[in-house]
């Protein structure tokens, strides 16, 4: 009996010292005014809440409730990184004062949302829409309509809106790029305000069914990728005519493609040096591409279908995460070498990784496993583990200094 009791004292006993440090390291709180540099957000995918996290402390602050359908959401910033703007997949546009962690606003702008935009100027955040098919444009203090460009392709046919970006402006109003999916087009809308119409170039034809799209951090270039044939269109930002071009077309030329499980997404794209790494669609490879000739420069055999390729903000190494059946894996390619130099299992279900802007930690996301690991890149050790519902995307403050997030 004396054995039996000490041993369930000491597991008990270590029950409760695992239950406070976990709490004294998921709890802290600030006890003086703090800037907003190292906040962030993750979506709680299943309970229509975001979590306000703190990188430096790698800590949970609080959760924001009320925000609808997050099952497919993102987030932009604004400019003074206080707000971020929820975009749902109800149609919902939440804005969230991120120092309060309060829900200030929130419009039912559409059916079916799958995300948005800031413009360069922070005036105007931009939703891109499946139903019904177009970009909406609200002011980001008061998230009243701007501007309204339905997706109107032929007539009453209006196409699923995708790939929406930030573009520097040519001096006409505050610029975006997205994508068609059902027209085979990319348009570019410059929105003057005012009361203004906006000014929508039209380029068709660029290729079948644009399923995601990109800007270069410069602003130069916009890059669709292609769900419906191999290859990507690019759009030059700076070129006095607008259209598009074919690249890489047919690089799964001769290979069987796979069933896609899950959607890339170009958005979690990677430049390092020179090259970009992205996924190549129904097949398990990174594609890595010369961003000077836009011509494939090497391929990179990975576990299964990649889904996001981000880079290591130093360029050093690229991040790979997958689809079903090998979505609770983590690949890292080491730049240099081009090969894969491990292979992490944080957790199943791995949605999303978003680094911190000095390459200090990596935040990632394990739905199943109702999990956020941060890692630290260079040793792989893991940092700190938090608890939180079902979570998908982790979006950090320092994108609001970056074009196209």
């Amino acid at each position: 009996m004396i054995t039996t009791f000490s041993f369930r004292s000491t597991r008990v006993l270590m029950a409760l010292t695992v239950g406070i440090l976990g709490l004294s390291a998921c709890a802290w709180r600030p006890t003086a005014p703090q800037g907003t540099g190292d906040l962030g957000v993750v979506i709680e995918r299943a309970s229509g809440k975001v979590a306000v996290i703190n990188t430096t402390h790698q800590a949970i602050l609080g959760e924001v409730a009320g925000l609808g359908d997050l099952s497919h959401a993102s987030v932009v910033f604004s400019r003074d990184e206080r707000y971020a703007y929820v975009f749902g997949r109800d149609g919902g546009l939440s804005k969230v004062n991120l120092l309060t962690r309060q829900l200030e606003a929130r419009i039912m702008q559409a059916g079916n949302s799958i995300g948005g935009a800031m413009s360069q100027d922070g005036r105007y955040v931009a939703a891109q829409n499946y139903t019904p098919g177009g970009v909406k444009v609200f002011d980001a203090n008061t998230l009243a309509l701007v501007a309204d460009i339905p997706a109107e392709y032929a007539p009453g046919k209006r196409s699923r809106v995708v790939g929406l970006v930030d573009a520097p402006t040519a001096g006409q109003g505050q610029r975006f790029v997205f994508s068609l999916f059902d027209a085979d087009a990319i348009w570019v809308a410059d929105v003057p305000g005012a009361g203004r119409p906006p000014v929508v170039h039209k380029i068709e034809h660029i290729g079948h069914e644009p399923y995601d799209g990109l800007i270069t951090p410069d602003g130069h270039y916009y890059i669709a990728g292609l769900f419906g044939e191999d290859g990507l269109a690019l759009v030059d930002l700076w070129a006095p005519q607008l259209q598009a071009r074919k690249i890489l077309s047919g690089y799964g030329r001769g290979q069987e493609p796979l069933p896609v499980y899950k959607m890339p997404h170009l958005r979690g794209w990677s430049v390092a040096g020179r090259y970009a790494y992205l996924p190549a669609i129904g097949h398990h490879e990174v594609l890595v591409v010369d961003t000077e000739t836009w011509q494939e420069a090497a391929r990179i055999p990975v576990r299964g279908q990649p889904v996001f390729v981000i880079a290591r903000p130093d360029g050093k190494q690229v991040w790979v995460n997958f689809a079903v059946p090998d979505y609770s894996r983590v690949q890292v390619i080491d730049t240099t070498t081009r090969e894969v130099v491990r292979t992490l299992e944080p957790g199943e279900a791995v949605l999303h990784m978003e680094f911190t802007p000095r390459a200090d930690q990596v935040w990632i996301s394990s739905r199943d496993a109702n999990r956020v690991t941060v890692i630290d890149p260079a040793s792989f050790d893991t940092l700190q583990t938090l608890t939180v519902p079902a979570p998908s995307g982790i979006f950090l403050t320092h994108r609001a200094s970056k074009t196209g997030f």
